[in-house]
């Protein structure tokens, strides 16, 4: 846990993440990123020398057999504010299939993000806090170079001046597997995807294809992040 909240104290200096008075929602899914966020910022909220309020969201979008209770328990008996509020996502998603009668999931990110935004407006939160780790920047810039012709990821801070709100990712300096083990080691609870999706999509094409880089030069998956944060990289440090 002390390696999680290095990296989300260092994020969090380097971008001004969190500021004094602030009140940072987190949507949580139910995975291991999430749950871990939510976590991790209570403890860090007792740590950190600006006040700022702390809720955890979970958005429950009608997907089949989906169950938080487990998550909603562990949060209640952790005095962590958590709220699950109904958004009848799936239920638009099944009117709008793709031509081979999938999910579209381009419609269902822009879907949450705009759900979330409101939900946010509704607790008077002027921070949505969302769980995306090193290895999910590095695999967008990838993504982003092969399918868009572009070389850039998302921003740690990103500010909406239409929506009053915004969205920062005190993650972005942690990998993957530092948050499993990390969700081991404290026993979190975690929640599968009931997404039938989730899993099969042209990011887990480029995870793998990562994965192969990794492994035949070990000391890419340190490199990738630090291009990212470098200080002629994407990620723009405060001065």
């Amino acid at each position: 846990m002390q390696e999680v909240l290095k990296y989300l104290r260092k994020a969090d200096n380097d971008f001004n993440l969190i500021e004094e008075n602030d009140t940072v929602l987190v949507g949580v899914s139910g995975g291991k990123d999430s749950v871990m966020l939510l976590y991790a910022l209570s403890i860090y909220q007792k740590f950190k020398e600006k006040q700022f309020d702390l809720i955890g969201v979970h958005m429950n979008m009608g997907f089949p057999n989906s169950d938080i209770e487990p998550i909603k328990t562990f949060m209640d008996a952790h005095q962590i504010p958590f709220h699950v509020v109904d958004v009848p996502i799936y239920d638009i998603l099944t009117h709008y299939l793709k031509e081979d009668g999938s999910l579209d999931c381009s419609r269902c990110s822009n879907l949450k993000r705009g759900a979330i935004v409101n939900i946010a407006k509704e607790f008077s939160a002027n921070k949505i806090a969302f769980a995306h780790h090193g290895d999910d920047a590095v695999e967008t810039f990838f993504m982003n170079a092969i399918h868009s012709a572009k070389l850039d990821t998302f921003q740690p801070l990103i500010h909406y001046e239409d929506n009053e709100v915004c969205f920062i990712r005190p993650f972005i300096y942690l990998h993957e597997s530092e948050i499993i083990q990390t969700i081991k080691k404290e026993e979190l609870p975690v929640v599968v995807s009931q997404c039938p999706k989730d899993g099969f999509s042209s990011r887990s094409e480029i995870k793998a294809l990562l994965q192969e880089i990794y492994e035949q030069f070990p000391t890419s998956k340190k490199n990738l992040l630090g291009m990212l944060s470098h200080e002629k990289g994407i990620w723009k440090k405060e001065k």
